[in-house]
């Protein structure tokens, strides 16, 4: 049985009413950071208590902080005499730009701390890793795949792990992982702290909390409305050719100043940013066949500004930590509505708010209804289209034409 809290009620607090010590203070006070989110005023103290956790967060609402501060203080509380550090918490993400960006996350909150956190996925030489772990670590961040193959190699030892957080859990499951997830929970300690974090809880990602977790408490943000509040969104009903020019269209509006593109495959968004750039749009491509590096350099290009368009492929709907983006726009639709979700939830984050334009074609309308039965809302189908699809609209009452000017879309002010 769990025991459920719901954060809509929670008081206001700051992040010294929590029971964080210190140095975790003065690291959130360097960062700016004044007033702790509804997930962190509720998570915080009680995994400082000791208890384990099934959160249901959207991306943004400040989870990485409301699990790595408390798991901080108790390896600060607990440090072993041992010479050579062993890893003593495990976070598992689907994504290396997730594990890296969480593994940031560490190293920022614990910067007053002589606590060693290393970050550990695929796509990179392991060289510098095993480096690291032969250094000796508290924290371990890492993709399953490469864990397990480090694991395999006896690189990594889990035998005295005492906080065991799966982040991202439905996206984790989604990609496959779930038989590496079982291996690495055989293989750490059954007396343990566990967290599992999830943006939705389907079915399967249930059964995976009722099989990790011992009592948790529950926490869910906003558990009436699986998509940020801040988010409006869109539909243009297109034909599948006429998928670019709208694309190039939509771009053309100044105003939309930050913007993430996404694409069924890889292959599609390679092309679409080549074709961006040739019409002197700044764009650049992210997906899983680019290197690394090749990744890590366009995200960064992304968040100061020297791209203003980011297409990508699924791989990128976890772990885009970039501030300010105006649009995101799923130029093909996914294939469920979790992953439309995942998707528009990297914008109208941190109390901004954000745009989704979603292109559909005959072929994607089952993924719409699916969409629009997961967010509980119709999604409004734009009716100022320079290249309608000469298919009727799927409901005799959606021909509202939104504010336009010079025939671009503009975003409708929120009423304060």
């Amino acid at each position: 049985m769990s025991e459920t809290v719901q954060t809509q009620t929670a008081q206001e607090c700051g992040f010294e009413d929590l029971g964080l010590a210190k140095p975790f203070l003065d690291a959130l006070k360097g960062e700016g950071y004044v007033t702790p989110t509804p997930i962190q005023r509720q998570a915080i103290s009680i995994l400082l208590d000791g208890r384990d956790m099934l959160g249901c967060a959207q991306t943004g609402t400040g989870k990485t902080a409301a699990f790595a501060l408390p798991t901080m203080q108790r390896l600060m509380a607990t440090r072993p005499d041992a010479k050579k550090r062993p890893i003593r918490a495990l976070v598992i993400t689907p994504t290396r730009e997730l594990a890296q960006q969480v593994s940031d996350s560490f190293e920022t909150y614990g910067r007053y701390t002589s606590l060693r956190t290393a970050v550990v996925y695929g796509g990179v030489s392991q060289v510098p890793q095993e480096k690291a772990l032969r250094r000796g670590v508290d924290i371990v961040v890492a993709t399953p795949g490469r864990l397990m193959d480090l694991m395999r190699q006896g690189h990594v030892k889990l035998a005295n792990i005492e906080v065991f957080i799966i982040d991202e859990a439905d996206r984790m499951l989604d990609m496959g992982f779930i038989d590496d997830v079982r291996t690495i929970v055989k293989a750490i300690p059954k007396e343990r702290q566990t967290l599992l974090f999830s943006a939705t809880m389907p079915s399967n990602v249930q059964y995976l909390a009722d099989s990790v977790l011992t009592r948790p408490v529950e926490i869910r943000i906003a558990p009436e409305s699986p998509a940020s509040g801040m988010v409006e969104h869109y539909v243009y009903l297109v034909e599948r050719k006429d998928k670019p020019a709208l694309l190039e269209h939509l771009l053309s509006d100044k105003s939309m100043t930050r913007a993430l593109v996404f694409t069924r495959t890889k292959r599609t968004a390679e092309y679409l940013a080549r074709d961006l750039k040739h019409s002197r749009v700044r764009a650049d491509a992210i997906h899983s066949d680019k290197s690394q590096t090749a990744r890590r350099r366009a995200l960064e290009d992304f968040r100061n500004g020297k791209v203003r368009v980011l297409v990508a492929s699924d791989i990128a709907s976890r772990g885009i930590d970039v501030d300010d983006i105006s649009h995101v726009i799923n130029y093909d639709l996914p294939g469920s509505g979790e992953v439309y979700v995942h998707r528009t939830g990297r914008t109208g984050r941190a109390g901004q708010s954000g745009i989704a334009w979603s292109f559909c074609t005959i072929d994607e309308r089952s993924q719409l209804d699916d969409i629009e039965k997961l967010l509980r809302q119709r999604i409004e189908t734009v009716a100022d289209n320079p290249f309608p699809s000469p298919l009727p609209r799927r409901h005799k009452d959606e021909a509202k034409k939104p504010q336009t000017r010079n025939g671009r879309l503009l975003r409708r002010r929120r009423r304060r």
